[in-house]
């Protein structure tokens, strides 16, 4: 239930041509939220910076979207508001310039959230990218910290799916409202996510993806962070807002290399020649960071020696138990016309499809691709994710196998 205060503060925050700063100097001056509602043309006018622009737009109070509406969909998907006055408000996101006014949230903010990493990248990440990202995720919430990220396609997918699969924390920050899944590819990890951590916007309900929203979203990602990795990224790419951010808010910034030849390693490779700190392995995360915050993650969880040995760049397959080596399988395998091994419970409609498609002693992709009727860059995705999840070992020329 919100509060009557919040919910002044949420109609506030969608009156069109009010912003965050607006609000905040104006509660700061009249005292609270109500008040600013309630404030007469003469109280306004007396207020030294306030342009009569502003007072017209807060006399009128036209609004986005209905508030009526929006206090419907905050009810139905099960979100809570914590806003920039409340005790539940994340200490880092108070440092930065223009702090969000109110944060939409699925799921719950911890505490311990306080030592989090953001993992950013390329959307059309490769296979490299992608597995690194999942890895350095996995290892850095078994040392105790949560995984931020953006919920996109590609290297943040990765990165909430590493979180996610070593029984960790992560938290995605959308560029859209909570009422819509972007992208849709994603929807099955929305309830996973807020299961083990939360989806947050400062976004209305219903607020699209529109591009714009995005780069104003990542000072969040970055704001909620002790420091952020860039794994993948073209000298266009919107990590590398999400880095600029960071520096501005006086965060760390890690990016790790990539190939040479590869255009999604140029915006990395700059960071680095700019000063960002590169890491192969996730000690050199951690070493990186200030003492103290070091003895703080060290007390929540330290690390195991067989964590320690991990080089990310050289991206391990990846198993489901470490202990168990993936045996390759050769064309001295006996041959079955289907695999007689049952899909692990855990798998998506697509996976379970595409595993089901590969046979004994393996299948090439493109025998997937012809099994399944499906598009090869959805194979391709989907593969990829059995790989990670260990469930697929991928063999040379293209050719997929079960791990058994």
């Amino acid at each position: 239930m919100l509060s009557q205060e919040t919910k002044n503060i949420l109609h506030l925050s969608l009156i069109q041509g009010v912003g965050p700063k607006t609000v905040q100097f104006l509660i700061d001056i009249l005292g609270s939220a109500e008040k600013v509602l309630n404030a007469t043309p003469s109280e306004l006018k007396k207020i030294e910076g306030l342009s009569s622009k502003l007072q017209s737009s807060l006399l009128q109070k036209q609004l986005g979207c209905s508030l009526e509406r929006e206090l419907e969909l905050i009810q139905e998907y099960g979100c809570h508001i914590i806003t920039f006055y409340d005790e539940a408000y994340p200490p880092p996101l108070k440092e930065i310039d223009t702090p969000p006014l109110l944060l939409y949230v699925r799921g719950e903010l911890k505490p311990e959230d306080a030592f989090s990493i953001a993992i950013v990248g390329s959307r059309n990440a490769k296979d490299y990218g992608r597995r690194v990202s999942y890895q350095l995720a996995h290892q850095l919430v078994n040392r105790g910290m949560t995984v931020i990220s953006g919920f996109a396609q590609g290297i943040d997918t990765c990165a909430h799916r590493g979180a996610l699969e070593a029984g960790g924390r992560t938290i995605a920050v959308l560029g859209n409202g909570l009422s819509l899944i972007y992208p849709a590819g994603n929807k099955e990890l929305v309830e996973k996510v807020v299961e083990s951590g939360a989806l947050i916007s400062e976004f209305p309900m219903g607020m699209k993806p529109i591009s714009k929203n995005f780069p104003i979203r990542n000072r969040i990602i970055s704001g909620l962070s002790i420091g952020t990795v860039v794994v993948e990224a073209s000298n266009r790419s919107g990590a590398l807002i999400t880095a600029r951010h960071a520096i501005e808010q006086g965060r760390e910034v890690f990016a790790v290399p990539g190939e040479i030849f590869s255009e999604l390693s140029t915006g990395t490779h700059s960071l680095i020649d700019k000063g960002a700190k590169l890491i192969s392995t996730v000690d050199d995360l951690v070493g990186a960071l200030p003492q103290h915050t070091i003895r703080q993650i060290s007390a929540l969880k330290p690390a195991t020696a067989q964590e320690k040995k991990v080089d990310i760049t050289q991206v391990p397959e990846i198993t489901k138990n470490a202990s168990k080596p993936i045996e390759k399988l050769t064309a001295e395998t006996p041959a079955e016309t289907k695999s007689v091994v049952p899909p692990p419970p855990d798998l998506t409609a697509d996976e379970k499809t595409i595993f089901d498609a590969i046979e004994v002693p393996s299948s090439h992709i493109d025998t997937i691709v012809r099994t399944t009727q499906l598009p090869i860059s959805q194979v391709s995705s989907v593969l990829l994710m059995l790989e990670l999840k260990g469930v697929v070992q991928q063999l040379p020329g293209k050719q997929f196998a079960i791990v058994t």
